[in-house]
Parts: structure tokens; C-alpha cells; sequence
């Protein structure tokens, strides 16, 4: 069975980076025996990591006390979600040249020590191995070329990030320039539909109850 994991993160209600990166989950689950998780940040936010779990992660598993234990419930069930998956999609709406507080949040409850990632002799290792990931980055502006290329730390910290703890093979579909009227917005969403039948050029647009679906 193949497990997708669709990460949302947009504020937006009407957001491009979700519809594009629904659409894409959509078509890689379209075949049977295809699994969909869908985990909206935006609905449903992570707590921002405190001084509690800062102490817990560091722990090792068999010191960690009742309390630490319960303080990093969470973040094991999003380390057991994203361990079972075989492709990852993550829609982001660049805000101030990065990504949604609620992403960050989420990144920060995943890169664990000694979960995630470990240090050896050749320096830090990634162990979240194996895994595809799909970037739907929406922004305003132009930032995969040109002056403003060095203010993209959307997909740049995403690749970083994923890259830390295993995660390698990452593609990015970008749908960019959507500030600049609804014409551009409408060229740059359907240049980002295109890369999405590309990737899964087998699949027609199925609806949810066609395949299995599970939101967080």
C-alpha cells in the first residue's frame, strides 16, 4: 500500500498552494490500494515548542519521566505518521519570505535527536530514509530567479530541514508570481497542474470518497 501524507499550512481559505498540492495527493492515491493523510496546520495548529519539550527531546527514551513522556506524545504521533509514509506533499504560502509559523511548528516538533537525525562520526545523519517529497510553494512575487531569489527561504529551508533528517528526493512545484494580477495567478496555477500531471500522468481527478482519506 502506498501511504501519502498532504501537509496544508496556508492561512489562506482560497489558498493556491493548497488546491495545487490537494490535486497532486489527489492523483498519487488515485490507483488502488493508495492511502491519503491529510494534516491541515491551519485548522488544526501545533503548540509551539516550550522549555519542557526542549528538555524532554534531549532526553534519553529510558530516562524520560511520566510528564516528559506526555510532553512529547504529539510529536511521536507526527514521527509515526510521517515514518509510515512513503510520499510527503507540503503546501506553503511564503510569509515574509518564509513559511507559515504552523509549518515551522511542525518542523520543530519532528527534527528530534536520535529519532530523526543522529550524529556520528561523519557528522549528522538523517534517519527518515526512503521517503519522496513534493514542495507546493505559493508566493506572491518571483523568487526562483532574479533579484528576489535570495529572499526565498521557503523552499530553500524546507529542502534543508528535510534534507537533515533523511528526507532527499524532494521536488518543488512552485506556483509563483499569483501577486501580480489574476491572469498571471491563473497562468502560474495551471504551470503548477501541469508539473502535478507530470508526475502522475496515470490519474484522472477522483473525488474524496474514492479513495481512502484521513484528516488530522
Amino acid at each position: 500500500m502506498s501511504q501519502v501524507l498532504l501537509i496544508t499550512s496556508s492561512p489562506r481559505v482560497d489558498s493556491y498552494s493548497t488546491r495545487v498540492a490537494r490535486q497532486l495527493a489527489e492523483k498519487l492515491t488515485s490507483r488502488p490500494g493508495s492511502n491519503l493523510r491529510v494534516r491541515d496546520l491551519t485548522r488544526e495548529p501545533l503548540p509551539h515548542i516550550d522549555d519542557s519539550f526542549a528538555i524532554a527531546r534531549n532526553t534519553p527514551a529510558d530516562h524520560l519521566t511520566s510528564a516528559q513522556k506526555s510532553t512529547l506524545s504529539l510529536s511521536d504521533q507526527l514521527l509515526a505518521e510521517l515514518f509510515a509514509t512513503d510520499t510527503l506533499i507540503v503546501a506553503a504560502a511564503m510569509i515574509n519570505f518564509g513559511i507559515p509559523s504552523t509549518l515551522k511548528a511542525y518542523i520543530d516538533h519532528v527534527v528530534r535527536p536520535g529519532v530523526t537525525f543522529r550524529y556520528g562520526a561523519q557528522g549528522p545523519e538523517g534517519l527518515v530514509k526512503g521517503k519522496k517529497a513534493y514542495l507546493v510553494v505559493a508566493r506572491g512575487g518571483r523568487y526562483s530567479e532574479g533579484p528576489m531569489q535570495a529572499f526565498n527561504f521557503q523552499d530553500t529551508y524546507l529542502r534543508a530541514a528535510l534534507g537533515f533528517i533523511g528526507i532527499t528526493d524532494v521536488e518543488v512545484i512552485p506556483v509563483e508570481g499569483i501577486a501580480f494580477g489574476a491572469e498571471a495567478a491563473q497562468q502560474a496555477v495551471s504551470a503548477a497542474l501541469a508539473r502535478a500531471e507530470v508526475i502522475a500522468p496515470w490519474a484522472t481527478a477522483v473525488s474524496p470518497a474514492e479513495s481512502d482519506i484521513i484528516c488530522n
